[in-house]
């Protein structure tokens, strides 16, 4: 990794001995992003957008609607809608209605912001306890 080249070996605190830092202490000290957050963040947000769209827009009926004809055999293909709910899952508002949420542009930017951190919502309970569960 090419920051461990940059910051060098480091001094434990404790024993006095030089180590070679982990992964995740260089990423600490870097302070980037992780891609795999942000992608989950800005699809997230992609979808608030859509929702907010209208159901008679064609990406909205894209999204959400259900195609008619058979599957092909074997495992379903994943879907959009699959990884936006997984992603709401991490947070802790899987189960809720995820347009209605995407209709508040403020509590949406918060599911937002919390993807990108893959942290639970610490006042989760004020608003998403106006969403109703959704069955699947």
């Amino acid at each position: 990794m090419v920051l461990r080249g940059i910051f060098g070996p480091w001094r434990d605190q404790i024993t006095g001995e030089w180590r070679r830092l982990r992964n995740e202490e260089l990423n600490d000290l870097y302070c980037s992003p992780n891609i795999v957050r942000v992608i989950k963040s800005r699809r997230t947000r992609w979808a608030g957008h859509v929702a907010r769209m209208g159901e008679e827009r064609g990406l909205y009926r894209v999204l959400v609607g259900k195609p008619e004809g058979r599957r092909p055999v074997g495992r379903p293909r994943r879907r959009w809608l699959d990884n936006i709910r997984l992603d709401l899952q991490e947070v802790g508002c899987g189960y809720m209605d995820w347009i209605g949420l995407a209709q508040d542009r403020d509590r949406w930017r918060t599911v937002v912001s919390a993807v990108m951190n893959l942290r639970v919502l610490r006042n989760a309970g004020n608003f998403l306890t106006n969403c109703k569960p959704v069955s699947f």
